[in-house]
This record gives structure tokens, sequence and C-alpha cells, in this order.
């Protein structure tokens, strides 16, 4: 995939993302950040921070529990290593960032 090609896609997902949080009940603040990075600061002072990496063609996101890489296959994000969508892994790695349950839904 041409580099601005990815750039968009990574793009168009991050600002899916970022809308679907303001919507999602717990209380993140959502900053972005140049380059394609969202900065997600919770209540109890953690972040988690969304990125795209270009070079590796992924969305990667950093959270409390650990790293994980994101490509886009058959128009979904998945997970490198167990093949994990990224929505049902956002939303999981969110609630337990956040301590409560997160209903993040994709935007239609």
């Amino acid at each position: 995939m041409e580099e601005s090609a990815f750039n968009a896609l990574a793009e168009a997902e991050l600002a899916r993302i970022e809308h679907a949080l303001e919507d999602c009940g717990v209380d993140i603040d959502i900053e972005p950040k140049p380059g394609g990075v969202l900065e997600l600061e919770f209540d109890n002072g953690t972040k988690m921070i969304l990125n795209r990496h270009t070079a590796a063609r992924e969305i990667w996101v950093a959270a409390k529990s650990g790293g994980f890489h994101f490509r886009p296959e058959g128009g979904r994000w998945v997970n490198t290593r167990d093949g994990t969508e990224l929505w049902t892994m956002l939303a999981a790695l969110l609630g337990a960032q956040a301590g409560e349950a997160v209903d993040l839904q994709p935007p239609a």
C-alpha cells in the first residue's frame, strides 16, 4: 500500500475512534496531536496513546497493559499477534484502564 493511501486510511480510522470516544460513556480527555496521534487521559491519571505508524503501515496502541499493533486487512484493522479486531480490543483496553465497562461503537 502506498504511503499516502495508508496515511489517509489511518487518519480516517483515528478520526472515527476519536468521534466514538466522545460518546463511549467514560470520561476520557482526548487530545489529538500532530502526526496522527491521539493521546487519551483517564480520570485515574493513566494515559493511552493511539498513533499511525507509517513505516510499518499499522495503527499502534500503547495502553497500561501493553502495546498492540493493528494492520488493515479486508476492510478491518486486525491485531498482528492474534487477529483481534481493533474496535473489539480497544473497547476492552479502554474498559480495563478506566475501571468500568466501555461501549465503543464505530460510527456508521
